[in-house]
């Protein structure tokens, strides 16, 4: 008997455990919802929470109507656009706060585009194999140690580099850190390639700027050759009186986007630092016939500007007629920007 009370205790204690658990729950669930039950100001309290929500989804869902008239205001939205859903969580807590039913239902709306928008991006899509791993890097112009962020590109493993934002003086740096590591390079103007392949037809793809910050070769790649386009396309600024300025940014970009179009040979790899994310209409001459790496194969949203603290993926991998593996950032070196690499695939099934 004395054992029988025993387990029949256990039992009970074993049971009740989790029920008192849930029972705290419900309590806790109950205690929040008696302060809205039956409250007649439930619907009237937070309608400035709920207009700003719907606003905001408003925005996220329209930002390619929003004109470029005004300091390119749409060009800057787009820009930042994936950060507009941090204003989620806080209409969520100020509905919370405020006990209103009005707000709390129209916050499920900005969530409900800005994942459509981005969710896809949340997920890991890398991949494995490939033929080729490539890699681009803004090195900065003031870059305080080329020579060490040269090694630091080089160790990534990448079978062809692009740098961008190179200087007259630190070019011979360069070319002496990457000697040992790629066999075949040219530098036209701010921007190289480095390649362990050969390269040919090398020329300045003119991107109507007056000077050279673009290029393109051909690389004799063990699965035949791929065109490689390499390009610093001009900056953008924000300014108060302006806005976004990005007028010759846009016009560059238009310019590589017809060099690209006219290109012969069916594989394209376009690497460098575009200005703009894959967002901005403004570089839809280039991103409507290319697909970006990180979109298509990486994880998370591959932020590389600035280093400190990456707030946009402005430095761009991009291919046509070829399929992207996987697609990643390397750690900071001495530039401004983080250097962006992936690995694609140039052979198709049953090559």
């Amino acid at each position: 008997m004395a054992q029988q009370a025993y387990m029949t205790e256990t039992d009970d204690n074993g049971g009740s455990g989790p029920e008192r658990r849930g029972d705290r729950l419900r309590r806790l669930i109950g205690r929040l919802a008696a302060g809205w039950r039956g409250d007649p100001r439930v619907w009237r309290r937070g309608l400035v929470v709920a207009a700003l929500a719907l606003l905001l989804s408003l925005v996220m869902l329209l930002h390619s109507r929003i004109p470029n008239r005004f300091g390119n205001l749409g060009s800057l939205t787009e820009t930042f656009l994936p950060w507009f859903g941090l204003l989620i969580p806080l209409f969520l807590v100020l509905a919370l706060v405020r006990k209103s039913a009005s707000a709390l239902i129209a916050v499920v709306l900005p969530a409900v585009v800005w994942l459509n928008l981005f969710g896809g991006l949340l997920g890991d899509k890398t991949g494995s194999g490939g033929d080729l791993t490539v890699a681009t890097h803004n090195v900065n112009a003031d870059n305080p140690d080329p020579s060490g962020t040269a090694r630091d590109v080089a160790a990534s493993g990448a079978d062809v580099v692009a740098l961008e934002e190179l200087t007259a003086s630190a070019v011979p740096v360069y070319e002496k850190a990457l000697a040992a590591t790629y066999k075949y390079h040219s530098v036209q103007g701010t921007v190289g390639l480095w390649s362990k392949y050969p390269l040919s037809a090398v020329k300045p793809v003119d991107i109507k700027l007056g000077w050279t910050r673009a290029m393109r070769a051909t690389v004799a790649t063990p699965e035949g050759d791929v065109a490689f386009y390499v390009a610093h396309l001009p900056s953008v600024r924000v300014k108060l009186q302006a806005g976004f300025t990005a007028r010759q940014r846009d016009k560059s970009a238009d310019a590589l986007g017809e060099a690209i179009a006219d290109e012969p040979l069916s594989r394209v790899i376009l690497l460098g630092d575009l200005n703009g994310t894959m967002n901005d209409r403004s570089l839809n001459a280039v991103t409507s016939q290319m697909r970006s790496t990180q979109g298509a194969a990486g994880s998370g949203f591959g932020f590389s500007w600035p280093a400190s603290f990456p707030m946009a993926r402005i430095d761009q991998i991009m291919v046509r007629d070829v399929e992207p593996v996987t697609s990643w950032t390397l750690p900071q070196t001495g530039s401004d920007h983080l250097p962006v690499a992936a690995r694609v695939k140039l052979t198709t099934d049953g090559a």
